[in-house]
């Protein structure tokens, strides 16, 4: 005889919408709690696929169901499963269906499941020659575009996917593929009032720094937003002199020159450190910071400064610049 929760699972599939909206609501409300989600979990290959459906109904269904999967997915076994059946497919062809109504969820879904190597693959679409980087392309195009004036930006939570997928290599290579310009699009973002999308800018950066070596060529053709968004949150609080900017490209000389909000974050001001390390010990990366007066400009940041773990990533840089070598790289674990 079925037990109650098998039959709670069974009616997600119901015909009747009633039925369905009360029991997609009800294992939602058990996905919040320890013992509701192992209990689901021991029904996960029939609960998962109902729930993958329900996603493409009407927001009063689609809704609870995502609110389900998130809270599922944050098991990694049932992440695992949720994307060896296809969900980030799923995801992404309901996310860019005219009429969605939970892009929101739909974005918070995928930054759970490329949290694992196997949904950082199936977003990148490796395996699918002709469609490979389509999904990604999609998602930074919406970061590019929605816009954070908006309280509720549905496209914030893409940041945390970028710092996801950039933690692995085919990952970073994408991203900095100059015939994509994808990086590009990202770095625009980097002064953006929000701080979650400001985190994502700054830890992807990072994370594709580790590549400096064999694709520094790829970061100086977009020089004119990648000192802006290397420089600007470590740059202090100081308004600079003219002897200052007229050293600088204009793209940071005006941002200097006035009084501007600070980067209230230390571990932006840290990343962007390590990826100014990243880039100058390379020789040709360590040209173009002198060719900006970026040298300048982490003097005076320095003295800004008064947290002790940014000090110290000020050190770091500021040892490649006496000695021209470096000691002691960053820690070549990519952002969280």
């Amino acid at each position: 005889m079925a037990t109650e929760l098998e039959e709670l699972v069974g009616f997600l599939s119901s015909p009747s919408a009633p039925v369905k909206k009360a029991a997609v609501e009800i294992v939602r409300d058990l996905t919040g709690s320890e013992d509701g989600l192992l209990s689901l979990s021991k029904y996960a290959s029939t609960v998962l696929p109902s729930l993958s459906q329900l996603l493409k109904e009407k927001k009063e269904v689609s809704e609870p169901a995502a609110e389900a999967l998130i809270n599922l997915s944050l098991n990694s076994n049932l992440a695992a499963k949720m994307v060896e059946m296809g969900m980030i497919k799923t995801a992404m062809d309901v996310l860019y269906k005219p009429d969605s109504s939970i892009t929101r969820l739909l974005v918070m879904l995928l930054v759970n499941l490329t949290q694992l190597d196997s949904g950082i693959v199936s977003l990148l679409q490796i395996e699918d020659e002709k469609m490979q980087g389509l999904f990604v392309m999609k998602l930074v195009r919406s970061f590019g575009r929605s816009s954070d004036e908006t309280r509720d930006d549905p496209f914030d939570h893409v940041g945390s996917i970028l710092v996801n997928i950039s933690k692995k290599e085919a990952g970073r290579k994408m991203l900095l593929d100059s015939k994509r310009g994808l990086l590009k699009q990202i770095l625009r973002q980097f002064d953006s009032t929000s701080p979650l999308r400001k985190k994502g800018v700054s830890g992807t950066l990072r994370n594709c720094c580790f590549e400096a070596e064999n694709q520094l060529q790829n970061f100086l053709l977009i020089s004119e937003f990648l000192w802006p968004a290397l420089l600007l949150p470590v740059a202090g609080k100081k308004i600079y002199s003219e002897q200052d900017t007229s050293k600088m490209p204009l793209e940071l000389g005006s941002a200097l020159s006035i009084e501007r909000e600070p980067w209230d974050d230390p571990e932006i001001r840290v990343e962007a450190l390590e990826s100014i390390y990243l880039i100058i010990v390379q020789e040709a990366g360590l040209r173009a910071l002198w060719s900006v007066n970026g040298p300048r400009i982490l003097q005076v940041g320095y003295e800004d400064e008064e947290d002790p773990k940014v000090m110290e990533a000020y050190e770091r840089v500021g040892s490649l610049l006496v000695h021209g070598c470096g000691t002691e790289e960053p820690s070549n674990e990519t952002s969280k």
